[in-house]
């Protein structure tokens, strides 16, 4: 059985959400950034994390891209165009979505206070912004790419998420209505519920 590591409140809802979506059993230990726990599964103390065995993986995408790989699920196969497609929209939402509310996350609350930039953040709210339109504009379905839920969709969703609970500006009605429909998947709130 896996164990994720990481409070739900974290990109540990990611893995959660995609062990969900496969229908696979794991242990969730709820730790918190550089708590015992999170030290004890990687030497940054940052989450999740994810146990396999003998084996800790770390980085949320990476753990996502792991599960998808070895289970044949929420992935096109590797090697194929569409895997190309793929890693390309997860790549872009890695670059114009995760790293900006990350970096907005760090001037918040996650640098010493001395070192925070606040001023940052309206620039940042501007650049998501932008890049949520760019996303509405390339949707023509009710998934990033292909059919079927796949690893971007669960990247997009809990950024979009993330970037409520930032207080960024609202995304277009397009995007929110397709959050929205993930959000009401039972993968996602069976975690949500956690």
């Amino acid at each position: 059985m896996y164990k994720v590591i990481g409070a739900t409140k974290s990109r540990s809802f990611r893995v959660m959400w995609m062990l969900e979506e496969m229908g696979l059993p794991y242990e969730h230990i709820p730790a918190t950034p550089h708590s015992p726990e999170a030290l004890a599964h990687n030497p940054t103390g940052k989450v999740p994390a994810l146990v396999d065995g003998d084996d800790v993986l770390t980085d949320s995408v990476a753990i996502m891209t792991y599960l998808a790989d070895k289970h044949g699920q929420l992935t096109a196969p590797a090697g194929t165009p569409a895997r190309a497609r793929q890693d390309a929209m997860t790549f872009w939402l890695l670059d114009e979505f995760d790293a900006i509310l990350w970096a907005a996350a760090k001037h918040s609350f996650v640098f010493p206070k001395d070192q925070r930039v606040p001023q940052i953040k309206d620039s940042l709210k501007a650049e998501f912004a932008r890049s949520a339109a760019v996303l509405e504009s390339r949707m023509n379905g009710p998934f990033l790419v292909g059919d079927t839920l796949s690893l971007p969709d669960i990247l997009a969703c809990h950024c979009i998420n993330w970037s409520i609970g930032a207080g960024f500006p609202q995304v277009g009605d397009g995007l929110a209505a397709y959050a929205k429909a993930l959000r009401a998947r039972p993968a996602f709130r069976a975690v949500a519920a956690r």
